[in-house]
C-alpha cells in the first residue's frame, strides 16, 4: 500500500474511533453501534481511501437536489388512531386523463396490466420502519391511474403525528397500536369496497396486527394481501449478519443503550450529523445487498432514515422483540397471498417469509436474488410485477395474460 493509501486508512480509523468515542460518551451506545457498526465501517474506511469528505458532501447535495425519488404526491387525507394522533395518508385515484398524460409510465403500465379499467379495489400500502409511504415510489409510479391506492405515514414517520400516547408518557408502540392505527386510516380513506393490503417490514407486521384485531374487515373486504420483507414473529432471534457473542451483547445493553439515547435527543442527532458517513455506510449495508445500487436511491434510503428521530426509533424498538403474530396469519389463509422478500436481507431475514409462506400453503412465496431489506427499492421491476399478478388475481385490474400481450 503507498504512503498516501495507508495515511488515508490511519485517518479513517482515527475517524471512526472517534465517532465511537462520541458515542461512548453518551452510555452505552459506544459498545451497541461499534458492533452494529463494525460490518460497515471497513467499507466506510475503503471509500474514504479514494473519495474525499468534500466530494461526498457535494455528491449528497447534488443527489438531493436531483433525485425524483419520493416526489410523488397524491390527494391527502387525515385520520385519527384511537389516542388521537393525527396520521397522514394520500390516495392516487383511478384516472385515465392523469394516467395517459405522465408518458414516461405509460409503456410501463401497459406492460404491466395492458388496457387501463377503474377497478372497485382500493390497495393500501403499509411501510417499514424509520422509513415513509416514499418508500413504495417505484410501485406507486407503476399504479397510478391504474387502480385506487392508499399511501400512509405510520405514527411518528413521515407527515403523520408523533404519537400522542408516546408524546404524553413515553409508551413505547406496540405492533397491536399500529394495526388499530391502519384500521382507522382504512375507516378514513377506503370506508367501503375491497381491499388490498401491502405492508413491507414493519407494516407487514402492521398487517398481521389488523387481521389480529378486525378478522371480519379481512374476511369481509379484503381480497389480497403482500406481504414484503416481514417476519410473525421470533425477531429477537435475529443476528444482523454479526457473531452470535456480539450480537448478544447488543441485545442486553440496545433497549437501555436507545432509550437512554432517546433522553438525548439533540445531543444524539448533532451525533448523528457528525458521523453521517459511518451511518451512510450502515445504512447501505442493512439496506441493499447489490453492489451496484444507484447511488441516488440509495442517497434516498437514508435520507428517510436519517429523518426519524432518535427517539422515535427507541420508542419503536421493543415492539419487535415482542411481535408474534402467527396466530393471525390464519385469517389469511382463504386469500391470494404473495410473500416476498430480499434473500440477503440481514433485518427480517427470508427465512422468516419461508415460514410464513408454510403456514398459508396457497400462498406465492417470492425470493428475490441478490436483494436486501429494501427489495422494493433494489429491485422494483420484481417487486411490481409480483405485485401486478397479485392484484390481477384478485380482479383489481386485467388479467395478467392480458397485461403481458403488449410490449409497451
Amino acid at each position: 500500500m503507498s504512503e498516501t493509501s495507508t495515511g488515508a486508512a490511519a485517518q479513517a480509523a482515527t475517524e471512526v474511533a472517534a465517532a465511537a468515542g462520541n458515542w461512548r460518551r453518551a452510555g452505552f451506545a459506544g459498545a451497541a453501534i461499534g458492533v452494529v457498526a463494525a460490518g460497515a465501517a471497513a467499507g466506510v474506511a475503503i471509500e474514504r481511501l479514494t473519495v474525499g469528505r468534500g466530494m461526498r458532501k457535494k455528491a449528497r447535495l447534488a443527489l438531493d437536489a436531483s433525485g425524483p425519488y419520493g416526489s410523488l404526491r397524491g390527494m391527502p387525507g387525515s385520520a385519527y388512531a384511537d389516542d388521537g394522533t393525527e396520521l397522514s395518508y394520500e390516495v392516487d385515484e383511478v384516472d385515465e386523463a392523469s394516467a395517459d398524460s405522465e408518458s414516461a409510465q405509460a409503456p410501463r403500465r401497459r406492460r404491466l396490466f395492458g388496457r387501463k379499467t377503474p377497478a372497485p379495489v382500493t390497495v393500501v400500502f403499509s411501510h417499514g420502519y424509520c422509513l415513509s409511504q416514499d418508500s413504495w415510489h417505484f410501485q406507486r409510479a407503476a399504479l397510478r391511474g391504474v387502480v385506487r391506492c392508499v399511501y400512509w405515514d405510520q405514527r411518528s414517520h413521515g407527515r403523520s403525528e408523533r404519537g400522542v400516547a408516546q408524546l404524553a408518557d413515553g409508551a413505547p408502540v406496540s405492533i397491536d397500536q399500529l394495526g388499530r392505527d391502519l384500521k382507522a386510516v382504512i375507516d378514513a380513506a377506503a370506508p367501503e369496497g375491497p381491499l388490498v393490503l401491502v405492508g413491507h417490514s414493519m407494516g407487514g407486521m402492521t398487517t398481521m396486527a389488523l387481521a389480529d384485531h378486525f378478522p371480519e374487515l379481512i374476511r369481509e373486504r379484503v381480497v389480497g394481501v403482500a406481504l414484503v420483507g416481514t417476519s410473525s414473529g421470533r425477531l429477537g432471534e435475529v443476528n444482523f449478519g454479526l457473531p452470535v457473542a456480539g450480537m448478544n451483547a447488543v441485545r442486553r445493553v440496545l433497549p437501555g443503550v436507545l432509550k437512554a439515547l432517546g433522553s438525548q435527543a439533540d445531543l444524539v442527532e448533532k451525533g448523528r450529523r457528525a458521523t453521517a458517513d459511518l451511518f451512510a455506510g450502515i445504512i447501505k449495508r442493512y439496506s441493499f445487498s447489490s453492489r451496484d445500487v444507484d447511488p441516488a436511491i440509495s442517497r434516498f434510503a437514508e435520507r428517510m432514515i436519517e429523518s426519524t428521530p432518535i427517539d422515535v426509533v427507541a420508542e419503536f424498538y421493543p415492539a419487535f422483540a415482542e411481535h408474534d403474530k402467527t396466530e393471525a396469519l390464519k385469517h389469511f389463509s382463504r386469500l391470494p397471498v404473495l410473500v416476498l422478500a430480499g434473500d440477503k436481507d440481514l433485518v427480517t431475514p427470508s427465512a422468516h417469509s419461508e415460514v410464513i409462506a408454510d403456514l398459508l400453503p396457497d400462498a406465492e412465496l417470492v425470493l428475490v436474488p441478490d436483494a436486501g431489506h429494501l427489495v422494493m427499492l433494489e429491485h422494483p421491476e420484481v417487486v411490481t410485477d409480483r405485485l401486478a399478478d397479485l392484484l390481477a388475481r384478485t380482479g383489481a385490474v386485467p388479467a395478467a395474460a392480458d397485461a403481458r400481450t403488449s410490449s409497451g
